[in-house]
């Protein structure tokens, strides 16, 4: 099924963990793994809603498709996946960042 998800760019974006996204829109953090990585067969409506409300966006920032047999599909794929593992560093650095930030805070206390 051609659908790809672009959850990981909008995260990124945001600059929102998984945990804290899972809370936000209120699914476990295992289920937001799934939609990053392409692997949910549905995605109900409320959560979609919740999804863009958190997110500030539209669905389609977040789901696109690709016909079936479309060689770009290929290579839409290779740059989504590209594109996701760039967030998806992005994110851990941030994330890096405010620990040691944090870490350096309770230091100087």
């Amino acid at each position: 099924m051609p659908i790809i998800i672009n959850l990981d760019v909008e995260l990124a974006k945001k600059k929102l963990s998984v945990a804290d996204f899972a809370t936000a829109i209120d699914i476990t953090p295992a289920n937001v793994s799934v939609l990053k990585n392409g692997r949910a067969k549905a995605v109900r409506f409320s959560t979609l809603d919740a999804i863009c409300r958190v997110l500030e966006c539209q669905p389609g920032d977040i789901l696109s498709w690709v016909p079936d047999g479309d060689p770009s599909a290929d290579d839409q794929a290779t740059v989504e996946q590209a594109t996701r593992d760039q967030a998806t560093h992005d994110q851990a650095t941030h994330e890096q960042a405010t620990d040691e930030q944090a870490t350096d805070e309770r230091g100087n206390d």
